[in-house]
């Protein structure tokens, strides 16, 4: 204590030190501990961020198939939140829930479209669950997180989106995927950093490839490229990425394969020809001159991707500077409601399977998304924190207690993906009932066929809005094709059984 006294009072840095010896180390301490102080002593259950704690308490328990209702009503702040959604239930619908507490839990619950059929891909497909893991890369999440994260897509019927980082050895679980092709092209680049078709071809032979993304931007940090320091390049990653052991490893901002629109659609043609795969983009939104320029020329080409994914301006599974977490690009609602406008009025909406993420693994959100004309929502905080994230906000530092999002072997063997795998598929499962006795309580049978009208958003204690309002939508937006709402709803009849009531009395029957 004297030698740190000494060395306090000695050193030049910091005033309080010199001015309070040791005891001004107290305030270091507290200031790096206060997030912790916040989110579990201080603050209220709606006002952590980026998830309450309500919302994180839901996720747990769903995770951990422990009681995740919540008693004496909301502490939600309704009234007095503007753009809060109302999810408007049906007195008489079509579909008719069951009653039992257990209902809808093991529920298949499909896409409402073929992902890639109306470009005629040969390898087209139904994906099997609305809900599928977001594109998080090993080497951002730990060997442990992505394994457990791909048995419990494997447990789910569900997608997992490989992330820009490659298809790693933790992604060969059993789980479906869905590769990511970034501006580095990691797992298909040669030995100088190129794209290399012929190490796509590769990859998608060797693995339960279903789809594949070109990642033109994400949420978190538009625009930006990324970087891996070299001292987290191990040769697991390495070898994952196509990249030298132990140096730096950069991400470009843009792709080398195509710039501009033109060309994005023939190197997207291109892919899809050689790999008979569904070939989709994801990107946050920002200017629209893309988006319009890309429909203009699917319209007009015949040339178009098969499925799009949005992120949100509020998506955060990267690290990034504090501006672009904050305020660069659209928050997902906005983001997306403008993309599909774009697509709907050339007439394109019903040939492309839309997918969204940003806080889309919440069951309010989700709604919201596919009442705006979500085919197929991504999770990936949220999965996260069912595979064990506390929300530390330590993923850009290597040291995440969890081992969630780290590369520290150490703090990474604390995480079991055995055991992980099962509450993350928990989680899967319960969302999708969620989803679906919401779908139920609004009449229709799949949430795909929630419409714009069965949601309000609140303007203030005495006004609302309808959704369709609040983003310009037509009446008949936000739904899949005639053909699909026909073959989904017989689907959806014939896996699910009906609820019902006791049989009608004698006076009901006079």
């Amino acid at each position: 204590m004297a030698a740190l006294a000494a060395h306090d009072l000695l050193q030049r840095h910091h005033a309080l030190l010199r001015n309070f010896p040791v005891l001004g180390r107290a305030r270091y301490l507290l200031e790096s501990i206060g997030p912790e102080l916040r989110q579990y002593i201080v603050a209220g259950n709606n006002e952590e961020r980026p998830f309450t704690r309500d919302q994180r308490r839901w996720v747990y328990a769903s995770a951990k198939m422990q009681n995740n209702y919540f008693g004496f009503g909301t502490d939600n702040d309704i009234e007095y939140t503007p753009g809060y959604p109302i999810i408007k239930h049906r007195t008489f619908g079509r579909a008719v829930p069951p009653s039992s507490p257990a209902a809808g839990h093991d529920v298949w619950l499909p896409c409402a479209k073929v992902l890639g059929a109306a470009r005629g891909r040969p390898k087209a497909f139904r994906p099997d669950s609305v809900v599928n893991i977001s594109g998080m890369s090993f080497g951002s999440l730990s060997g442990n997180a992505v394994e457990a994260l791909n048995r419990g897509a494997a447990l789910a019927g569900c997608l997992q989106n490989t992330g820009e980082g490659g298809l790693s050895p933790y992604h060969r679980r059993g789980g479906e995927l869905v590769f990511q092709i970034g501006t580095a092209y990691f797992g298909c680049r040669d030995e100088h950093g190129r794209f290399s078709l012929e190490r796509l071809r590769d990859q998608v032979a060797g693995a339960p490839v279903r789809a594949l993304e070109i990642k033109l931007s994400q949420g978190a940090k538009p625009s930006l490229g990324g970087l891996l320091p070299g001292a987290k390049v191990s040769a697991e990653i390495a070898d994952t990425r196509g990249i030298p052991q132990g140096r730096d490893c950069v991400s470009p901002s843009r792709h080398a394969e195509f710039s501009d629109c033109d060309s994005l659609l023939d190197w997207v043609e291109l892919l899809a020809a050689e790999t008979g795969l569904p070939v989709g983009i994801k990107s946050a939104v920002g200017d629209l001159t893309f988006w319009t320029e890309l429909a203009d020329l699917m319209r007009d080409t015949g040339r178009g991707v098969d499925f799009v994914t949005i992120d949100g301006g509020e998506a955060g599974t990267g690290a990034a500077p504090l501006i672009f977490t904050d305020s660069v690009s659209l928050p997902f609602q906005q983001g997306f409601a403008r993309v599909y406008r774009t697509f709907a009025e050339r007439g394109l909406h019903e040939q492309v399977v839309f997918a969204g993420a940003g806080k889309l693994g919440l069951p309010d959100n989700a709604i919201v998304a596919f009442a705006l004309g979500c085919d197929l929502v991504n999770v990936g905080r949220e999965a996260m924190l069912a595979i064990g994230c506390i929300q530390a906000q330590k993923c850009h530092t290597d040291t995440c207690p969890t081992g969630v999002a780290t590369q520290n072997r150490w703090l990474a063997r604390g995480l079991d993906p055995a055991l992980k795998s099962v509450r993350a598929v928990n989680y899967v499962r319960t969302l999708r009932r969620d989803l679906m006795k919401v779908a139920e309580a609004c009449g229709v049978e799949h949430p795909g066929l929630i419409a714009t009208d069965a949601v309000e958003m609140l303007d203030g204690r005495t006004a609302s809005t309808p959704l369709a309002e609040v983003h310009g939508y037509r009446p008949e937006w936000g739904l899949p094709s005639a053909a699909d709402r026909a073959e989904i709803v017989r689907l959806m009849t014939a896996e699910v059984p009906q609820g019902g009531s006791a049989p009608p009395s004698a006076t009901a029957q006079r």
